[in-house]
């Protein structure tokens, strides 16, 4: 049987050795025969590069790891691209961190107005991205975890017709912590499992069938009691679900904006540092495994994602995996053409949400008003309409008025102007 070929848009990311990672352990089940790495920035991509063609070569697999700066040339015999890019890099992280917490607004890359201005970079480099995989590879699967990947999965199913799902690590990571408390394996796990991207609850767990979510809850509340949950208990008992660690951006608001404000670097400054140790030790040519700094680096769980949706699809497996997918009813309170992230049935044909029950009232305005501000970002992204843009923000639930509406939107044009050529007519 004929190899498959991968190829990864932002082969240059950190996180790059941990799916090579997992291509490797999965080589039974994904006959993975090339996997190309694309970056715009060849000196990392040849520091990165470098340990992932030693970690094959130390795995004997046969797998044959090419590096390049064109795009082009990259997605050439693809089957499958992975998109993990960041446009403007670290430095237009830290300014999204750090412009919203002069509004009094939560500093976060993928919530609220950090989240739209990398919002409004990344989707016109995502569409040349969705363009060229139709010209040159159109068969091919993109599975995109740029973020904020709802978004950017929506306005790519908007406005090409690229094959594509959207992968957050949030869902599995869910599935696996939940198995560890219940002392079960994650693949005997069906999660009830509502919401958007970076804005969604658990709300029933069943193992092998059997309703077990009181017990999950109970254990979560107990940990919460303990200080060892994002949330506090009573917020638990009140909501009975358990929100994703993203939420505490909403419900926690205030005081992470007061942690935000006393600490001495923002996340993405402390990101900047991390990787910098790390691409040192992945310059080392003695290294042959991704080093153990990378789990500091977060995206737990990433490459067992990605793997298991490439294979769910390849193999035709029918197997249930949460994503971000068309809605097309499974949720009722959303419109149909909207991306939403639910338990979706993955086959050869993609992904197929399931229909789950209405969300309650106590969730259901904070989903319906991100949703908004989700499709006026991506129109604003899109046409380059400042009123959209404006309207996004101001439709966001984090921000409070429109005076600051206005103040956020100059801030965020200002400091991201050699990004968005789409704003300057």
């Amino acid at each position: 049987m004929q190899g498959l070929k991968v190829c990864v848009i932002g082969g240059g990311s950190t996180y790059t050795p941990e799916l090579v990672e997992g291509f490797l352990k999965s080589t039974a089940e994904l006959p993975v025969s090339v996997i190309t790495l694309m970056d715009i920035n060849e000196a990392r991509l040849q520091v990165v590069g470098g340990l992932v063609q030693r970690m094959v070569q130390n795995s004997g697999a046969k797998i044959q790891i090419t590096l390049t700066t064109c795009r082009k040339a990259a997605l050439e015999g693809a089957q499958y691209v992975i998109s993990q890019i960041r446009v403007g890099g670290i430095e237009c992280r830290i300014r999204d961190e750090k412009i919203p917490l002069q509004f009094g607004i939560v500093g976060q890359e993928t919530t609220g107005p950090g989240g739209f201005a990398k919002a409004l970079r990344t989707i016109p480099v995502m569409l040349d991205v969705a363009h060229d995989i139709l010209a040159i590879a159109p068969e091919a699967w993109l599975i995109n975890f740029t973020n904020p990947a709802g978004i950017i999965t929506e306005a790519l199913l908007k406005y090409t017709n690229v094959r594509v799902i959207g992968l957050c690590n949030v869902p599995i990571n869910f599935k696996w912590n939940i198995a560890q408390d219940l002392g079960v394996c994650p693949e005997t796990i069906y999660l009830d499992y509502v919401g958007l991207n970076h804005l969604s609850w658990v709300r029933g767990v069943y193992v092998n069938g059997e309703n077990v979510f009181d017990q999950v809850l109970k254990i979560a509340i107990s940990k919460a009691a303990k200080g060892e949950h994002f949330f506090a208990p009573e917020l638990l008992e009140t909501l009975s679900m358990i929100p994703s660690p993203y939420l505490r951006y909403y419900y926690d608001h205030d005081r992470v904006v007061a942690e935000q404000r006393q600490a001495g670097k923002t996340r993405g400054e402390e990101v900047k540092e991390i990787e910098a140790q790390l691409l040192k030790l992945y310059a080392d040519p003695e290294l042959k495994n991704k080093p153990q700094l990378l789990e500091k680096r977060g995206g737990a769980r990433y490459s067992t994602a990605a793997v298991a949706l490439i294979s769910a699809i390849h193999n035709n497996k029918s197997e249930v995996q949460i994503v971000n997918c068309l809605n097309q009813g499974a949720l009722s309170d959303l419109p149909k053409g909207c991306v939403v992230e639910l338990p979706a049935v993955i086959d050869n044909t993609g992904a197929h949400a399931i229909r789950v029950s209405p969300m309650p009232a106590s969730i259901r305005g904070l989903v319906q008003a991100v949703k908004a501000y989700e499709e006026l970002t991506i129109k604003a992204a899109v046409e380059g309409d400042e009123r959209a843009a404006l309207q996004a923000l101001l439709a966001h639930p984090l921000v409070p008025s429109f005076s600051v509406a206005k103040e956020l939107w100059k801030a965020i044009k200002d400091a991201n102007k050699a990004y968005l050529p789409q704003f300057r007519g």
